[in-house]
């Protein structure tokens, strides 16, 4: 190994991610996804019991022993490979229920799925979009989004974050672009945007986006990475919470609160029939293991089966966010699963998580540039298997680790 050419494209990038408290590393997990997890300490190399708040498994389904038999029934009967893309001979009988169980989870015609949600973004939006074409995106969208609209090589349009005001101005800058170079072609706009935006955990306005799509002819794109599941009576996501009409193209993950993995887009089976022969991060790779197929399909039945279990999480929300009020912490109700606690500074952000931690309570710090500098924060996200004991303990701990730092 050419040791000396490797520092030149690596050593220098580590120093300042170390420097500017930004680098990463690993924690290791050695117990199943839940409310409580017991993680290996850096430090001392000893396990401790932590109660979780950095989940994004919401409904905490990993560990619910009528799926896990199902998965492990599902290997036994499958296999645990797939031995090849959709296309050729990787196409399976729980591939295909899935997507039609999504299709009518979702209450659209057709779906398809993809290996994960960062793949179905970059699929879609590469698919759907051309270097003549303009996209629409909010600021505080997801890189897969972002390296999506980067790939269609189409002109982008970043607009502030949930200001439909400034989605029409750059609406009407781009069709005046369009015009001022006399392009005769029909516009083709694409208004693209989270659901739930993971690091703030507030909703998309739907209604508004699906007015403002309408009324100039753009293409509407949502993706509801942490909104299925958690938003609506029963977890249908976004539209369900609004009551309203449901974009032209929904995308998704199977690895959130569906506790499998995968992703997956919803719509009319012509978008259906196009990505399936256009979106390359379908066509080019292996398709996912039929068992994995099979527990998601299973996973996302159970969903539908146990409302419950969607109202326990929201319950949690409401409570959490309450005690963290009583207790001084400065956050908003949240309408997701997902409890922001802003702390600004990124090295104070490292060593608040670090002491809650050693409180045993584990929620990550969340620092540039996964969000703005000098925005860093604890993300919290709960579970609806948290009990009101565990999410008090941790709001009484949050709010005496942010005092010891003021």
């Amino acid at each position: 190994m050419n040791e000396r050419i490797l520092d030149l494209f690596t050593k220098d990038a580590l120093e300042a991610a170390r420097a500017n408290n930004i680098y990463r590393s690993m924690r290791l997990m050695e117990t199943p996804e839940s409310s409580r997890v017991k993680i290996r300490m850096p430090d001392s190399g000893t396990s401790q019991e932590q109660i979780l708040l950095a989940s994004n498994s919401y409904l905490d389904l990993a560990n619910v022993d009528e799926l896990k038999q199902a998965m492990a029934q599902a290997v036994l009967e499958w296999g645990t490979g797939s031995g090849g893309a959709r296309l050729t001979t990787g196409n399976k009988t729980p591939h295909q229920e899935l997507e039609e169980f999504i299709a009518k989870f979702k209450g659209e015609e057709s779906a398809i799925t993809f290996n994960t949600g960062y793949m179905a973004n970059v699929g879609t939006i590469s698919a759907l979009c051309g270097k003549n074409d303009f996209v629409f995106s909010d600021e505080l969208n997801h890189a897969s989004i972002i390296d999506g609209i980067r790939l269609s090589r189409a002109k982008c349009f970043v607009y502030k974050h949930s200001d439909m005001a400034d989605l029409v101005r750059v609406i009407k800058e781009a069709k005046s672009e369009q015009d001022a170079k006399q392009d005769a072609r029909t516009f083709r706009g694409f208004i693209v945007t989270d659901a739930v935006f993971s690091m703030d955990g507030d909703l998309a306005d739907l209604p508004e986006l699906l007015r403002i799509a309408k009324e100039n002819d753009c293409l509407l794109m949502i993706d509801e990475a942490h909104a299925t599941g958690v938003l609506g009576k029963t977890g249908r996501g976004l539209a369900e919470h609004y009551g309203c009409a449901h974009a032209d193209v929904t995308v998704g993950t199977l690895s959130k609160a569906v506790a499998a993995e995968g992703g997956f887009v919803a719509g009319k089976q012509l978008l259906i029939d196009f990505l399936r022969n256009k979106a390359r991060s379908f066509i080019f790779t292996t398709a996912m293991a039929p068992a994995v197929a099979a527990a998601a399909c299973n996973n996302l039945r159970y969903i539908d089966a146990h409302p419950e279990r969607v109202q326990n999480l929201r319950d949690n929300v409401k409570f959490f966010c309450e005690a963290l009020q009583h207790e001084g912490v400065k956050v908003e109700q949240s309408p997701s699963a997902i409890v922001p606690i802003v702390i600004g500074d990124e090295a104070c952000a490292l060593k608040t998580s670090a002491a809650l931690q050693n409180a045993g309570i584990l929620i990550p710090a969340i620092r540039y540039p996964t969000v703005a500098k000098g925005q860093a924060r604890l993300r919290a996200s709960l579970m609806a298997s948290h009990t009101h004991e565990q999410l008090q303990a941790a709001a009484s701990a949050i709010a005496q680790i942010i005092k010891n730092f003021d």
